[in-house]
């Protein structure tokens, strides 16, 4: 079975791409729309968007298993677009070292002053054998590939932003970080 490396997503969200950028570049608030994400550790607390170079450790969680991965952000332009990498897995240490995927999400402004964002996952498991990465995903995943599990999360991740960010839920961005 050939492999998909790259799944996207859009939706549109009634807020302008600086303030949706402002709450998705914040990893520690990653949790509150991911399937999975349970939120992540900033060194030093930082509450503002996230910075190129800037690692993490994000929380996450599948059925009763618990995983830490550790992140490092490779993209961060205010209103446009944030990315980051994983780079690191272990239960509650990422201790094993290997590019694993990578999150990016662009900020499109539409006409009507509401934004179009994408979510795009990308799995950076280039050097696995197709063979060995899909049977690894079917039991990771409880039997699908990780790009057809990783749209459901996307959707679902997705939708729990706009509601939130469409209903003033979110919390307003720190001014003293950005």
């Amino acid at each position: 079975m050939a492999r998909t490396f790259t799944v996207s997503r859009s939706i549109r969200v009634e807020a302008p791409p600086q303030s949706v950028y402002d709450q998705v570049s914040r990893p520690a608030l990653m949790g509150r729309w991911s399937p999975e994400n349970l939120g992540a550790t900033v060194p030093g607390g930082e509450d503002g968007p996230a910075r190129v170079g800037q690692v993490f450790d994000g929380h996450n969680k599948r059925g009763a298993f618990r995983w830490t991965t550790r992140c490092t952000v490779v993209e961060a332009e205010p209103g446009r677009g944030f990315a980051f990498r994983v780079h690191a897995i272990g239960l509650k240490n990422p201790r094993l070292k290997a590019p694993i995927a990578t999150w990016r999400y662009r900020f499109e402004e539409d006409r009507a002053g509401g934004t179009k964002v994408t979510e795009t996952w990308t799995d950076d498991r280039r050097s696995w054998p197709a063979l060995v990465a899909n049977a690894f995903d079917l039991v990771a995943t409880g039997g699908h590939t990780f790009a057809a599990f990783q749209v459901r999360n996307i959707d679902r991740t997705l939708k729990n932003l706009k509601r939130e960010l469409e209903s003033g839920a979110a919390p307003a961005p720190n001014p003293r970080a950005t």
